[in-house]
């Protein structure tokens, strides 16, 4: 049988075709624009997703047996307001992940809702990108639109109602809207009263290799498959991603170099660290996880190189680099503010310990440096709560460089795993199709046979112990430069 994973991202929407075996067939990619219609704000329209994703899935199964399509799944940008009326019609663009328009509802929820009590209602406190704050945004900014609101929903979970009328979510994708109690898998009371909604408002809530649904007779017919297609919950991106490189088991771990940067801690049980510093979210393969994201992470070095430097050519740029754990300058990487763990939209980056001796070779190491400092940041957090971590995969962008990996391995002190085969959101969601369909009886055992590994890069004593000296130094820069 045949599994399509869709990747609903924010600048296109990617769709992957599996084999039973876990073997990649094909891939298609779609773009989609996204508006900016003031400072700050970010928004896409939803029709848009939707007529991309049936054009991928065309494309993507033109050349296969459509009879063997068993089922569809999705990863999906996360945090997105997306409602419809009484008619399913889109009431106003959705207001995206990366949007920055609620300052006043976050400081609301966090300073007068208080973040002890978010934390008790949700396991979180608020950020300016997810959901809830959105909602209360238009409560106040668009009251019209607001009372004409009957379903609210998240990205990926759109497609998933417009392709088999299942108004439905994930426990992952849901545990970063600030509504549901991720404890116990549900939506919260209290977070519904203060958001001024009702709870018939909210999807029915899914663990991610849940069935629910199949695809509707009319969609199935203009795809050319059958209806008996089955749509699974799917997963929010991050998650997703997480199982599409296997970080699905207590204490496994999973870093991503993107644009933005994450550390992604799975974990059998619940935990919220007491300054909610990372995110506690529910995982697809129905446990939990912990994550911390930086704002700014291979967007460093994209930044140090192009815009600085005037090179695109990263690996020139790391040649040479090789005195490891040695190196005077540091780089806090906070370009664009920071999430995890200083939650700080004010942080801004910056060098230290330069000399008359200080070379671009120094500047390049500590850009570098300063990236996986960030997120042993956020892995100490983890490991304060008990949390075992001998060894963490990776991927994004970032990961495709020796020099970046070695450093990682170092720093963090962890085996860093290379996966053989890296297809984010879209091929942890093909694989969530598998498990749903009864390919395979849990998302563990799927990553099981599924995900391969290229290799694996060994933490070095003498430079662990070199960069757990600068390390300690490191950490003590933020705070004092904070009100600066």
């Amino acid at each position: 049988m045949l599994y399509i994973g869709i990747d609903l991202g924010t600048s296109a929407v990617k769709l992957l075709l599996m084999d039973k075996k876990g073997q990649i067939l094909k891939i298609v990619s779609k773009e989609y624009p996204i508006a900016f219609p003031r400072p700050g704000w970010s928004e896409q329209n939803p029709n848009d997703w939707l007529g991309r994703s049936l054009e991928g899935i065309r494309e993507l199964t033109a050349e296969c047996d459509k009879a063997q399509v068993a089922g569809i799944s999705f990863g999906g940008q996360m945090h997105g307001l997306v409602a419809l009326d009484e008619n399913d019609a889109v009431i106003r663009p959705a207001i995206l992940w990366n949007d920055g328009r609620t300052g006043k509802e976050t400081d609301y929820l966090n300073d007068v809702i208080g973040k002890e009590k978010l934390s008790a209602y949700t396991a979180n406190i608020a950020f300016a990108g997810f959901t809830a704050p959105k909602i209360l945004w238009m409560r106040e900014s668009e009251p019209e639109n607001f009372a004409k609101i009957n379903k609210i929903m998240l990205p990926k979970d759109y497609l998933a109602y417009m392709l088999s009328g299942s108004f439905c979510t994930d426990v992952s994708d849901a545990s970063g809207m600030l509504l549901m109690d991720v404890k116990n898998r549900r939506w919260s009371e209290e977070m519904i009263g203060i958001c001024g909604i009702k709870k018939e408002m909210l999807p029915a809530i899914y663990e991610s290799y849940e069935v629910v649904g199949t695809l509707k007779p009319k969609i199935a017919a203009e795809l050319g498959l059958g209806d008996g297609v089955k749509v699974i919950a799917g997963a929010g991106d991050n998650a997703a991603a997480a199982v599409g490189t296997g970080t699905v088991g207590n204490g496994m771990c999973n870093i991503s170099l993107g644009t933005s940067g994450t550390i992604f801690v799975a974990s059998d049980t619940f935990g919220v660290d007491r300054h909610n510093a990372l995110h506690s979210f529910a995982h697809a393969d129905g446990t939990y996880h912990l994550m911390g994201c930086m704002l700014s992470a291979a967007s460093c070095n994209k930044w140090w190189s192009e815009d600085i430097l005037g090179t695109s050519d990263f690996a020139a740029e790391q040649e040479g680099i090789t005195a490891l754990g040695e190196n005077r300058v540091f780089y806090l990487p906070y370009l664009m503010g920071e999430r995890s763990p200083h939650n700080n939209p004010d942080a801004r980056a910056a060098f230290l310990g330069m000399s008359m001796d200080t070379t671009r070779r120094d500047m390049t190491q500590a850009v570098l440096e300063g990236v996986i400092f960030g997120l042993r940041d956020s892995l100490e957090v983890a490991k304060s709560l008990g949390l075992e971590i001998s060894r963490t995969r990776i991927c994004g962008g970032g990961a495709k460089s020796p020099l970046w990996r070695r450093m990682a391995a170092n720093i963090l002190n962890l085996d860093v795993e290379i996966p053989a085969s890296e297809e984010g959101p879209a091929f942890g969601a093909a694989m969530l199709a598998a498990v749903g369909c009864g390919e395979y009886e849990s998302v563990k055992a799927a990553a099981e046979a599924v995900v391969k590994l290229a290799g694996t890069v060994e933490p070095e004593r003498e430079l662990v112990e070199k960069y757990e000296e600068r390390y300690q130094k490191f950490r003590r820069i933020y705070p004092a430069v904070k009100e600066l």
